[in-house]
Order: structure tokens, then sequence, then C-alpha cells
């Protein structure tokens, strides 16, 4: 390609690099072409001795007279691609089911862990007498294990095992290890306060329920609605039943479900916030302090701390001064007397009114313990400012 000459010169040295570069690819491209067909070639000529081998009639004896023979048929060359190796399937280990003794709370979920293991496992239980045989083997405690004793013991006796098939081992242990009257315990627990929230969250909360309503067979959904929200903690249900825009319908218990699981998980963030940001606020100002004071002794009130009584001075012995017994005593140091929490010379650290422990407090006892220091805070601010020493200039 011919270039101008106005063409600046590196403008033409690109260029020329250009053309070298993609003269080399070129050449580099013929000669893999020509390394292919080479040994395309080869392959071909292979397959076709390969064909000629394989179709070629056998060599007739001399001995014998030669049989009729017909054409061989034409047999397709085998594939000289290597197949891709079958990788085996490898299931993952599963974990055997819990061992089971006799409460009746925990049947329903053993026998659910027995039945996964036993879909999932086929190939270690080919019959009944197999899955029945391994279940029997968790029974190691309490009545489980005294039941299935008596089975074995049932086919000592007569020489037959009295189960025979897994629908009747499932319906023998529901009758054995399955709660008796799970309807009515669990419409009984409904109709009463034992299932409500309390200190657990909503998502314990709402397992619970879902377990309860499940034995109940109750399928009305305003039925439901009302009793999970009186189950809810009442600032819970206060918030659902009182938004502005997005209220959950009373004949939806879906949408109560998921809008107490958006509050209480709202309401656990903020806690962990709150939390945060009182470490941070409260770390200098305990520095900052000479000795360990409780953190409530700033908020609480004075009417609310223990009133100190005076402590009543020593007797004063009448008969004289008593001789010296000990004369180390003398050089011995009294120990400071008074509380070593708040320093009050009148009473000791077991009976200082200070002692809260704030771990214990509730969260929203927290939340008012972290607004009061905040405020003490802004209070003190103000009047460091205020008491700032002015000029005068009298």
């Amino acid at each position: 390609m011919s270039l101008s000459a106005d063409t600046p010169p590196a403008f033409a040295d690109v260029l020329g690099y250009l053309q070298h570069h993609l003269q080399e690819l070129t050449e580099h491209q013929n000669t893999s072409e020509h390394v292919i067909n080479n040994t395309l070639a080869s392959l071909t000529a292979q397959i076709q001795q390969l064909t000629q081998l394989m179709t070629s009639p056998a060599p007739a004896p001399t001995v014998a007279p030669p049989p009729i023979t017909t054409s061989p048929p034409l047999v397709n060359p085998p594939s000289l691609v290597p197949s891709a190796p079958t990788k085996q399937r490898t299931r993952p280990k599963l974990p055997s089911p819990p061992n089971f003794s006799s409460e009746q709370t925990s049947g329903r979920a053993f026998l659910n862990s027995c039945m996964l293991y036993l879909c999932l496992a086929p190939e270690q239980f080919s019959c009944n007498e197999e899955k029945i045989f391994g279940t029997l083997t968790f029974f190691k405690d309490g009545r489980a294990m005294r039941w299935s004793e008596n089975l074995f013991r049932q086919e000592a006796n007569t020489g037959v095992f009295p189960i025979q098939s897994w629908a009747d081992f499932e319906q023998q242990f529901q009758s054995q290890f399955f709660p008796v009257n799970a309807e009515a315990d669990a419409v009984n627990a409904l109709e009463g306060s034992s299932y409500y929230q309390e200190n657990q969250t909503v998502d314990d909360y709402l397992d619970c329920f879902l377990t309860l309503v499940s034995d109940t067979g109750y399928t009305d959904p305003q039925t439901l609605v009302v009793k999970f929200r009186r189950g809810l903690k009442t600032n819970i249900q206060g918030q659902i039943a009182t938004m502005p825009f997005g209220r959950p319908a009373d004949t939806d218990p879906e949408a109560w479900y998921a809008a107490a699981q958006r509050i209480d998980q709202a309401r656990l963030t903020n806690e962990a916030f709150q939390f945060t940001l009182w470490s941070t606020t409260m770390a200098p100002m305990r520095s900052a302090l000479p000795w360990p004071v409780p953190l409530l002794m700033f908020c609480l009130p004075q009417s609310a701390l223990l009133p100190v009584l005076p402590r009543p001075a020593p007797p004063v012995p009448s008969g004289g001064i008593p001789m010296d017994v000990d004369t180390i005593q003398k050089t011995c140091p009294t120990p400071p007397q008074g509380c070593y929490r708040c320093g009050e010379p009148n009473y000791l650290i077991k009976d200082c009114p200070y002692c809260l422990d704030v771990q214990r407090l509730t969260a929203e006892q927290q939340e008012e313990l972290i607004e009061d220091l905040m405020a003490l805070k802004d209070a003190v601010a103000e009047e460091e400012v205020g008491s700032s020493p002015e000029e005068d200039f009298v």
C-alpha cells in the first residue's frame, strides 16, 4: 500500500509494523494448515489399511476341501477418537438417624429421618425386613428398647417376625410413640396462652405456631390471623395493625407472617446498631473516670437511691486504756474503710446503692439508658462551654 508524501513518519512506521506482523501471521497460518492436512492424510491412510485388514477373507485350509463361503459383511472401522471415561457418581455420606428412646414429642421427627435415610440409600436395604431391622438398631434406650425386645421375643416364640411390611411398622410405631391426642393438645394450646411469643424471636414463634396449626387442622385464614395476632408481642402486633400503607389483610395469614418477620428483623438490626453506638460513645467517658463507676450512677434519680445511714461511732472503753498486747498491730496500716465502688466512706461495697448489672437490662431499658447518657453528655458539654473563663477588661 502506497502512502502519500505528506504522511507523518510515525504513522508510516506503525503501518509498516502492522503489515509485517500481518504477513507473519499469514505465514504461520499457512504452516499450520499444511501440518493439519498432512496429519489428516496419514490418519485417512491408516483407516483404509485397518478397513482392508478387517474386511479381507480368512485364508482357506490346504487339507480340507474349501467350504462354500459368502462374502463377509462390511464392518465399520473403529473410531480412533478415545471415548471419555465414564465418571461414576459418588453419593454423599449420609448421617445416620439419631438414637430413639421413647419421647412422644420426638417420634415424628425420628420417623421422618428414618424415611429420608431409606429413600436416599435404597441400595443398602433390598427388602422390608432389612428396612425394619435397620430402623430397630436405633432403639437403644427406654420404652423403645423394650418394644424392640418384645418384637424379637415374639419372633423367637412363633418363628415369624410379627411385622412383615414397612407400612405395618409405620402404623405400629405411630400407635406406640406418637402423641395420643395430638390434635386435642394443639387445640388446647391455641385456645390458651402457652404458645405466646414472649421472649422468642418471630421466626421461632412462627415455627411453633405453624406446627400447632398443622396438628389442629385449622384452615380458615381469618382464624389463623386472629390466633397469630394473639400470640405476637404487643408492640409488633400494634405496628402491623397500625401500618398506614401496606397493612396486611385480616384474611391473609402469609402476609401477616412476612410483616412480623420484617419488623422483628428490623428491631434486631436496630438493637445491634444501638449497642455499637453505645459502646463507641461510652469508651472515652470510661477512660476519663479515675475509678470504675457503674454507668447507671449518672442517670439514677436521687429518689431512687437507697438511704445512707451514718455509721455508729465505736464505743469508748470506760475502764481506761488497755495495755498493748501486740505491738505489730501498730505498724500495720489500717485498711481503708468505705465502698470500693463509689468511694463513699459510710458503707461497704455490698451495701452500695449503685449496684446494678447492665447486662441484665432489657432492650427497652438499655435504650432508655443510652438516651439518658447522651442527654447527660450534651449537658456536660454545655456546662463546660458556659463555664469557660472570660477576660475582664475593667
